[in-house]
């Protein structure tokens, strides 16, 4: 085969044309495990909230790789020596930084996998590849696990301003129509350098930076935190939990196999072998959508109730407040919901829980944002900024929710 048919082009709706630079990457998108992605939605089950928000972890994991390409260049252009080889890893790195996700990106983490957190499966897809491409993935292993010398290459893959975030946030903004998040990533890249091994943004780019962490706060209450996609959310988490719960107690579920694998099987990290890992790539969105359309129909009340919530888009009554919610007000609302359902006190939880969210665009406690003055000096950008508002978003903001069906509403 002509290796040179392997350069091919995507054509994305925020940069425009995206190349794939070499053939070792086209391989590793070519991959069963990486076309996967196409099928997880990036945004979980916001569509629910914002019709357009239908784009995948395909689409961000090539527009990171983008992205990635082009902050490499305005550091090579800067006189950061970066090798032929380093670059590679890095664009490996971010371009198999979320592969571990399962079906709508967050669900699985909380439900049916036991605690184990996508970070540890990406890099277990991560391992897994770098054996069946002869250990070419060696390098972008390690600056994924932060342990290559070179600290701003894992900066630029993971930190409070890195090639991650720069594609999300602009990306998500654009489909979901929240304008509030869009972002320059083109000017913050380059304004981009390093120094002392750090990754550093120029002080002329500092307003940019600030535009950047504000939008970051603003998406997250309008559209990863908004209160729609966050019962959404907690039902789906509810859904896969009492369907794992149904099939642990020996009845059966009609779904994929690969689903009704890690509903009958407790899997932490130290089980996930070579075939759990085999397994897991089998499953996306449709598996869980797929399972949901069928258990609608289920006779058990609680599944099924669950179910057709997120069919219908009929879901929980949700009610934020800054206070913690008094426990005697689900108590009673429990006892109200058990009044007209049949139902115990454990499967009334399913429907009646309080929760929190928390919001921080910027934590101090985090590796920092450097700005670079001019005098070569490196201040963290909350105390280089003029601006009072960055000290407030670097404080965690935490809102309080309560949830129950919308039938209690009337009684």
């Amino acid at each position: 085969m002509n290796p040179t048919n392997k350069l091919k082009i995507f054509n994305d709706p925020i940069y425009g044309f995206i190349t794939i630079p070499n053939t070792l990457i086209y391989d590793l998108i070519q991959h069963p495990y990486f076309q996967r992605l196409r099928r997880i939605s990036q945004m979980g089950m916001s569509y629910l909230v914002y019709p357009g928000a239908h784009h995948t972890r395909f689409h961000h994991a090539l527009g990171c790789m983008h992205v990635m390409q082009k902050a490499i260049q305005t550091l090579q252009f800067k006189g950061v020596s970066i090798s032929k080889e380093e670059e590679n890893a890095l664009l490996i790195a971010i371009l198999l930084h979320d592969i571990g996700h399962g079906p709508f990106s967050h669900a699985m983490e909380h439900s049916i996998v036991e605690d184990v957190h996508h970070e540890e499966i990406s890099l277990l897809f991560m391992n897994e590849l770098n054996e069946e491409f002869d250990g070419k993935l060696a390098l972008a292993i390690q600056i994924f696990k932060g342990e290559y010398h070179r600290k701003f290459m894992y900066q630029l893959i993971s930190s409070q301003l890195d090639m991650d975030r720069m594609d999300y946030l602009r990306r998500d903004s654009f489909y979901s129509g929240v304008a509030e998040g869009n972002i320059n990533s083109e000017r913050l890249i380059q304004m981009m350098d390093v120094q002392d091994d750090f990754l550093v943004i120029e002080e002329k780019g500092i307003y940019s930076v600030e535009k950047f962490l504000v939008a970051r706060r603003l998406m997250y209450w309008q559209a990863y935190l908004h209160k729609t996609s966050v019962v959404a959310e907690i039902i789906l988490m509810k859904i896969l939990k009492r369907a794992k719960e149904l099939t642990q107690k020996g009845i059966h579920l009609e779904c994929s196999k690969p689903l009704l694998f890690f509903m009958e099987h407790k899997i932490s990290l130290e089980l996930f072998d070579k075939q759990t890992i085999k397994t897991f790539a089998l499953l996306d969105d449709h598996d869980v959508m797929g399972a949901i359309k069928a258990w609608q129909f289920n006779d058990d009340f609680v599944l099924s109730s669950l179910c057709k919530m997120i069919i219908n888009r009929d879901l929980l009554k949700i009610k934020m407040s800054d206070e913690k919610p008094e426990k005697e007000g689900l108590i009673d609302l429990k006892k109200k919901f058990i009044a007209l359902h049949p139902i115990s006190d454990k499967e009334a939880d399913y429907f009646i829980f309080k929760g929190k969210l928390k919001n921080q665009a910027y934590s101090k406690l985090s590796e920092p944002i450097r700005i670079l003055k001019k005098d070569r000096t490196i201040e963290d950008v909350v105390e280089a900024s003029d601006q009072l508002h960055l000290k407030a978003l670097s404080k965690p903001v935490t809102k309080y929710f309560i949830c129950f069906p919308k039938v209690l509403l009337d009684t």
